[in-house]
């Protein structure tokens, strides 16, 4: 097997949990110890109406990556099976679990489809498609909520009066604008490439990567740009109908990412008696764009998945919406049902792949 793949495949191993589990868990366990007020917790009751709503928070991630396999399915076509689709969103999950946010599981996923008997050029096609689709979700859903949304409702937490006013002073902002900004310019950078002068751009990436200080990067970037070359050659024939399809599949997908701490809210409402506090649509519309701000927030956080910054990001973002000292506790139930799952079913799902790809390359 080549170094190249042996290093890509040292990079999703399984053993790599353990650094996003213990860096999470240690934030949460210390908020919750900080927060933890028996009397308070004794409130919860878990009824019917509770374990509903938990259960959709479930099936929200679901849907979530039944929307990431039809995407793929698009975008290969008869390239792929269902059940190498399926194994595709799994590996590229658990690699995004288990490496910073702004890297994510997007730079070896080429490998995970090539793997899956693709062409390089066609899985380098499929890769910045989904990253174009993915991007484009954010920067169009950003400003659409800014619209039906107060801007000070959505970064400042709160207020001590009516007169603040957003800047880079406020936390919320200035990370959402950085993140936002990275967004933005990789989408133009990529789609210039792929459908206006993919050799311009290959050019470009070869010209900054001999400067002394990023020398060590001029192969990969040397392979980005054949990549970008590839890619385009695949893509730019596709139909309004495919982008339409790929980026339907897209839309449902985050979106249903983004209910799940909804629910969780409904199910724990539920769980406490007694409690008059309601939450209304225009709330959950906020609680709604928060998550997708919090997301473009995370993309500057060096840690693998988010894991700490997340937890603690959340106590503070949502805790308006969180009666009495539930908040520490929520973070955790958000990150139980969207993270932790992918590192556990990929530390399964990782070295049977493994063990067939060997299998194949001998």
């Amino acid at each position: 097997m080549s170094e190249t793949n042996e290093k890509i495949l040292k990079q999703v191993s399984p053993k790599r949990i353990i650094i996003p589990i213990a860096i999470g868990l240690s934030v949460a366990g210390y908020m919750l110890y900080n927060e933890w007020d028996s009397e308070t917790f004794s409130l919860i009751s878990i009824g019917f109406y509770s374990l509903v709503f938990l259960l959709i928070s479930f099936i929200m991630m679901l849907i979530r990556d039944l929307g990431y396999m039809v995407r793929l399915k698009v975008l290969a076509g008869e390239s792929l099976s269902w059940k190498s689709v399926l194994n595709i969103v799994l590996l590229w999950e658990f690699t995004s679990a288990v490496t910073p946010s702004a890297i994510g599981g997007t730079s070896v996923a080429v490998f995970f489809i090539h793997k899956e008997g693709v062409s390089v050029g066609k899985s380098s096609a499929i890769v910045l498609a989904t990253s174009i689709l993915d991007e484009f979700y954010f920067i169009l859903m950003f400003p659409l909520l800014l619209l039906v949304i107060n801007p000070n409702q959505l970064f400042i937490i709160n207020p001590t009066d009516g007169t603040e006013a957003i800047s880079f002073a406020n936390k919320y902002f200035y990370f959402a604008t950085i993140g936002y900004s990275i967004k933005l310019a990789f989408l133009l950078f990529v789609a210039y490439g792929l459908f206006i002068n993919p050799k311009g751009i290959k050019t470009f990436l070869v010209w900054i990567f001999k400067l002394p200080i990023l020398r060590r990067w001029k192969q990969g970037a040397e392979k980005t740009g054949d990549d970008i070359i590839l890619a385009s050659h695949e893509l730019k024939t596709k139909n309004f109908l495919f982008w339409f399809k790929a980026f339907g599949a897209t839309f449902f997908s985050w979106s249903a990412r983004y209910w799940v701490v909804n629910f969780l809210l409904l199910a724990l409402l539920f769980g406490i008696p007694n409690q008059d506090y309601v939450i209304n649509f225009g709330e959950h519309m906020l609680i709604f764009a928060r998550q997708l701000v919090m997301w473009i927030m995370m993309l500057v956080m060096p840690t693998p998945g988010g894991s700490g910054f997340a937890e603690a990001i959340f106590s503070e973002y949502m805790a308006e919406f969180i009666p009495l000292n539930f908040v520490v506790l929520m973070a955790l139930m958000w990150r139980l049902v969207t993270y932790y799952p992918y590192l556990f079913v990929g530390a399964i799902v990782v070295p049977r792949w493994v063990r067939k790809i060997l299998k194949k390359s001998k």
